[in-house]
């Protein structure tokens, strides 16, 4: 029973991964040449050791597997079904991190802890979550379902369900993401870059009226 269960869960990561990934030819490919697809199963492994309370011999199986793939996940941390790490080179999953299922990592993510705090202290990210190349999600938040991180963000505080974030901390940029919703970051809106132009026209519209004042009181005298 355990091995039809165990076949299960791989056949359904292999459907998973051609699913989200349009560069996935073969089961061949996936099984020798994705590292992420070694790093889930070999987390799955390293989870089920640390829970039957072998856990020397948990971070053993993950150290194994952050030297082997360069992903390294805490066998502490709880993962739902149809998790995929795209490339996955730098991921680092924090102890007591939770991820629900169908969600999507791309390389350089980080789900990581702010300090020394003990308990609950790494993120918890709801289903159909998508967080963006190099982003960094911190401390004992809830990014919520459907939500989406775009890369190089730095999010510290809770996001709503079906919310995008952007930027360093991150903020909030649009709300009821379609769940379908790719992470197209060539689209995403830039906050900071529209605060600056907000203020440069801010700027020019006050110097033009005061270019303006100076040429009428030039004019009464």
């Amino acid at each position: 029973m355990k091995f039809a269960q165990m076949f299960r869960t791989i056949r359904e990561q292999i459907d998973t991964i051609f699913r989200e990934d349009p560069a996935a030819k073969s089961v061949l490919e996936i099984v020798l040449c994705y590292p992420g697809f070694h790093a889930i199963l070999l987390h799955r492994l390293a989870h089920a050791v640390h829970r039957a309370g072998f856990r020397l011999f948990g971070r053993l199986i993950s150290q194994f597997s952050r030297t082997f793939t360069g992903i390294e996940i805490h066998p502490g941390a709880t993962i739902g079904r149809r998790f995929f790490i795209d490339h996955g080179m730098g991921v680092v999953i924090g102890e007591t991190t939770e991820i629900g299922d169908d969600v999507l990592l791309y390389q350089g993510v980080t789900l990581g802890g702010t300090g020394k705090e003990s308990g609950k202290r790494h993120p918890t990210l709801g289903n159909k979550v998508i967080v963006g190349t190099g982003a960094k999600v911190l401390g004992n938040i809830r990014i919520g379902d459907n939500a989406r991180v775009g890369a190089g963000s730095v999010v510290v505080h809770p996001v709503p369900d079906d919310s995008t974030v952007v930027g360093i901390p991150g903020k909030i940029v649009r709300q009821r993401t379609d769940a379908n919703e790719q992470l197209e970051h060539g689209k995403l809106p830039d906050p900071e870059g529209q605060a600056i132009a907000d203020l440069t026209r801010r700027v020019q519209e006050l110097e033009a009226h005061v270019k303006a004042m100076n040429e009428a009181t030039a004019g009464r005298g």
